[in-house]
């Protein structure tokens, strides 16, 4: 230990304290400074393998985290197994974080893994606040040594520190800003936790524009101009700026109470007749914004676009006669509908409303008399849709808002029916719904275009008779007796329409369950991971952000 420390317990744990400022954690022992050289050399010449014991983790972690409590950045970063990038790390905890002192206190270890909890004191300008929080840390050996070392990443300082970030604490760059829905009602993360990296995202690109004045506070810097900086406390408030969004209250808080039933599943909500984006959930509701940024397969929610592509090259309308067999072949590859149902007889609304997959593939054929060329769906959901452009929603979406790639063989006919190479998220596919309901394609966005001076994406409309037969074909899923989408539409006010939709991941035991829909003047669409049926999980979530509206 230094020369002048001075160590008391506190509340069981050793405080050191050195140079007149305090770092609480363990006293550091011979865990830090090597104990007995005669015990070191033979262990150096003899490296342990194997997994690690509880009494190693528990040592190493004890270790590790005295010399982080101490503030030896040094030290603590030559007990991980990256001490080049977790030095740098540690020392900006003390410095650029401004921690004057720092309580650390270990749980339980479960195998390599020792939770333990943070109080913290950060200090600037004379004023000082605790920030408390809960961390966890996993030990492995040394790749040569066989020591047990803290395996390092960024996570250990804080949770929600990632690779390229660092903790900071001084003026806020930008003013801190209340975000309203659009009746003015405050939106919160408290809240709202879903809307905790929306609301971090709006503030720090427009919250220059708002007129708020900055405080100080600690945060975490994404090092990123896309990703948002984090705030973790404030130290002094400043003046926040007022920004309205699109969103509703009331429609928010029925779509986070939905997605809670689940492990992972996102909804959007978005209103056809402007596009204004209401609602946005994701479970779970902290980290990514699934609901804007996921890239998955859509399965047969993908149906509504093929229908349109179909319809645009005369192939089918709703009123004619499809071939709808338990199974068909394209070039080679077999494709099969669900328990291999068949339709005997029937038309493409039929198909469509019972989700028939093989109608959707054998209706078009690998060598079908129109011409229809593989880039033939990715064009229809360009030019009508506006999948595949670049939305400015006015934060963060996927890098071009759902994907339709150009494809060959096999994938093409997986295409159809939503499998294969496309990807789509909640809020691409919500606005699949809106663009049916209203007749054309309007971008959706969170914030008015206005804010950073934003430009918004074009599509053509709908022709009539292909709008006028997908209104059809969805309200036929959500009213018939045998529609996919009618158990979970029931009490759904009209006018309505849906379309399930159920997407195979490899590896996965159940499907993603998929499902979209409209009533009146709102459109929504959820996904929830290995959820099954389309109507059994997703549809559930929709029903109720539906009802809220």
């Amino acid at each position: 230990m230094r020369s002048g420390a001075k160590v008391a317990i506190v509340g069981g744990v050793f405080a050191v304290v050195a140079g007149g400022v305090g770092y609480g954690g363990y006293n550091l022992w011979n865990g830090i400074t090597g104990g007995d050289s005669t015990v070191n050399a033979r262990a150096e010449s003899a490296p342990r393998t194997g997994p690690i014991t509880d009494e190693e983790a528990t040592a190493a972690a004890k270790d590790f985290l005295a010399a982080w409590a101490a503030g030896e950045s040094d030290k603590a970063a030559q007990l991980t197994n990256d001490p080049v990038a977790a030095g740098p790390a540690l020392l900006a905890y003390k410095e650029g974080a401004k921690v004057s002192k720092s309580v650390i206190t270990p749980g339980t270890p479960v195998g390599p893994r020792v939770p333990f909890t943070v109080r913290a004191t950060v200090s600037y300008e004379g004023v000082s606040k605790d920030l408390s929080y809960a961390s966890e840390l996993s030990v492995v050996r040394g790749l040569t040594t066989g020591r047990p070392l803290v395996r390092w990443q960024p996570a250990v300082l804080h949770p929600k520190l990632t690779a390229g970030a660092t903790l900071r604490t001084g003026t806020a760059k930008v003013a801190s800003v209340k975000a309203v829905d659009r009746n003015g009602v405050e939106l919160t993360k408290e809240k709202y936790p879903s809307l905790g990296v929306v609301i971090d995202t709006l503030r720090q690109r427009y919250g220059a524009e708002t007129g708020g004045t900055t405080g100080v506070e600690t945060w975490i810097d994404s090092g990123s101009e896309t990703v948002a900086d984090t705030t973790l406390l404030v130290l002094r408030k400043g003046k926040p700026g007022t920004i309205e969004t699109t969103l509703d209250a009331g429609i928010q808080a029925a779509a986070e109470k939905a997605v809670k039933a689940y492990g992972q599943a996102s909804v959007a909500a978005v209103e056809p007749s402007t596009g204004a984006i209401r609602a946005v959930a994701n479970s779970p509701a902290e980290g990514f914004n699934a609901a804007f940024q996921g890239q998955q397969a859509p399965g047969s929610t993908m149906k509504i676009v093929t229908a349109a592509m179909m319809m645009e090259h005369g192939i089918a309308g709703p009123d004619d006669r499809v071939e709808c067999p338990p199974d068909v072949t394209w070039l080679g590859t077999p494709f099969e509908n669900l328990d291999r149902f068949e339709i005997k007889n029937g038309t493409l609304t039929e198909s469509f409303r019972r989700s028939c997959n093989t109608a959707f593939i054998k209706a078009i054929g690998p060598l079908n008399e129109k011409g229809v060329a593989d880039t033939a769906l990715g064009e229809t959901a360009r030019r009508y849709f506006g999948i595949g452009a670049v939305w400015e929603v006015g934060v963060p979406t996927t890098p071009t808002d759902g994907s339709v790639p150009a494809s060959d063989g096999p994938e093409t006919a997986a295409s159809y029916i939503g499998q294969g190479r496309i990807t789509m998220n909640a809020l691409n596919v919500a606005s699949l719904s809106a663009t049916v309901r209203d007749g054309g394609f309007r971008q959706p966005y969170l914030v008015a275009k206005e804010y950073g001076d934003r430009e918004f994406v074009t599509a053509e409309r709908l022709p009539e008779g292909i709008a006028s037969g997908l209104r059809k074909m969805m309200r036929s899923a959500a009213t018939a007796s045998d529609g996919t989408a009618t158990e979970a539409m029931a009490g759904v006010p009209s006018p309505k329409g849906a379309k399930t939709g159920s997407a195979e991941v490899e590896g996965q035991g159940m499907s993603n369950s998929w499902f979209t829909g409209y009533s009146g003047d709102l459109a929504a669409a959820a996904v929830v991971q290995a959820g099954g049926h389309g109507g059994d999980a997703a549809g559930p979530v929709v029903a109720k952000v539906l009802k809220a509206g």
